[in-house]
């Protein structure tokens, strides 16, 4: 028997629209064919400031941009300054005072498009007055759980030193900062006191004038470990069926949490996929043999990245 389908118009395009987007969900689109437009800088742009924006257009599909900045140009380049890949379409960076070639091409999992046509421009050599370093590390609003801290920005053309700033207040009261230094380089490695929310800038130097101040960058230290998770099924001692459904309270504060299956002597991880990071507050266990003793149990990880104490852990035996 022959089965026949009958499809309206209108039922039929919402079918191919429906198929067309579930293929692409699958099946990673190729943008090889496709083009890159730049934006800024302009061609033949010339600027004071040290400090260059790049912007491009964004292209369907694609998951990262890959930008390249050369000295001089790109037949005859004086150095590579920068071979990047970014997921936005936009990047800054700081450059000495000369010329530069600069282009972007897009790329997915399996395909790349072909260089936009490179641009040139022209950095000028002005007073360390107008420029500002561009901080690195750690990014802002970036969230820590170790006191010792890196602390980096780029270095700026014409500056021997640079001053960096450490506050708790945005800096309303310079003479109460946390930390206030004057370094010859572009890192800073500092213990913060305590749990708080930080904030940072830096300032570069010479003998005769001193740049702006950075953007202010945002930091928060928190070293305090989650609460212990309360366990509800299956209790303890319980004999269970196969497959185990595993569950355990949501904890406040928690980002996800580390699931602990053991052997029979309470210690041993029960396989090499043990422990498991769960973001759900349940688990379904099926890799233990009739008769078998398993324990468990589970710790809470906060944003942070700081594990709680998972506490005593439960059994149960599979019938």
């Amino acid at each position: 028997m022959k089965l026949k389908f009958f499809f309206k118009p209108a039922g039929m395009i919402t079918v191919l629209i429906l198929l067309l987007f579930s293929c692409k969900e699958f099946i990673e689109p190729s943008i090889d064919k496709r083009s890159v437009t730049l934006q800024a800088p302009s061609d033949n742009y010339s600027s004071p400031k040290y400090n260059v924006s790049f912007w491009w257009d964004e292209v369907e599909d694609a998951l990262g941009y890959r930008l390249q900045i050369v000295s001089n140009n790109f037949s005859s380049p004086g150095g590579l300054i920068a071979d990047t890949v970014i997921t936005k379409n936009t990047f800054s960076m700081n450059l000495d005072p000369g010329v530069y070639q600069w282009r972007v091409s897009a790329e997915n999992g399996s395909s790349v498009t072909a260089y936009s046509a490179a641009r040139t421009l022209t950095v000028l050599q002005s007073s360390i007055k107008q420029q500002a370093v561009e901080l690195r590390l750690p990014a802002n609003n970036a969230l820590i759980n170790k006191s010792l801290t890196a602390f980096q920005w780029s270095s700026l053309y014409g500056a021997t030193q640079y001053h960096i700033e450490i506050d708790t207040n945005n800096f309303v009261n310079e003479n109460a900062l946390v930390y206030d230094q004057t370094v010859p380089g572009q890192q800073v490695n500092f213990s913060l006191p305590k749990d708080m929310i930080y904030q940072w800038r830096v300032r570069a130097e010479n003998d005769t004038a001193q740049a702006r101040w950075s953007a202010i960058n945002q930091i928060t230290l928190d070293k305090t470990p989650s609460e212990k998770v309360t366990l509800n099924s299956p209790i303890n001692n319980q004999t269970v069926n196969n497959p185990v459904n595993l569950q355990w309270q949501a904890l406040a504060g928690a980002a996800k949490y580390k699931l602990y299956i053991l052997k029979a002597d309470s210690t041993s991880n029960f396989s090499q996929n043990f422990p498991l990071i769960v973001i759900s507050t349940n688990y379904t266990f099926s890799g233990a043999e009739t008769g078998s003793k398993v324990y468990w149990k589970v710790s809470a990880i906060d944003a942070a990245g700081n594990e709680g104490d998972a506490g005593t852990a439960r059994n149960f035996t599979v019938q």
